[in-house]
């Protein structure tokens, strides 16, 4: 199941309209909580499971399968990508000018915020989602990306 921009904002309306002060959604794919405080609503989202084995018998991976053939970067058998589940635009830091979230070769953790993916005027946190190394960086700060685009990959750490 896919979200589309058409649904964010059908549920967003219903919730300016309702009295309810949070709401939180989760699915295999992310976590979404909303919070009304002061009258406004805000946000906090995190990417589950977002470094996945590339793996072409896949049907909801295609994209993603697709991003890596067509990436400048070499891959080496075992490295997992960090795919965005939103399309928007790919920040490598929390601000303009500030340092970037990670570099490669970076040691991380499945909670390490790699990047960041705006959807929306909204910031959503992409986590590395496994143990690891940074091995390459898939995307240009500010690049627009689709949905399933491949960030990054990691090399795990040896189990």
């Amino acid at each position: 199941m896919e979200l589309y921009d058409e649904d964010v904002r059908a549920i967003l309306q219903l919730l300016d309209a309702s009295t309810f002060d949070e709401l939180e959604v989760e699915t295999d794919r992310f976590r979404l909580t909303l919070r009304r405080e002061g009258g406004a609503w805000t946000r906090e989202t995190r990417t589950l499971g977002s470094a996945r084995e590339m793996d072409t018998s896949s049907l909801l991976r295609t994209s993603a399968v697709d991003a890596v053939a067509a990436s400048p970067h070499p891959r080496a058998d075992g490295w997992l990508a960090v795919t965005t589940p939103l399309p928007g635009t790919f920040y490598r830091s929390p601000k303009p000018g500030a340092p970037a979230f990670i570099e490669v070769g970076a040691h991380v953790t499945p909670d390490t915020v790699v990047a960041i993916v705006e959807t929306m005027k909204l910031m959503n946190s992409v986590y590395a989602g496994s143990h690891g190394r940074v091995a390459a960086i898939s995307q240009n700060d500010g690049e627009l990306v689709p949905q399933h685009a491949v960030l990054m990959f990691i090399e795990p750490d040896a189990a």
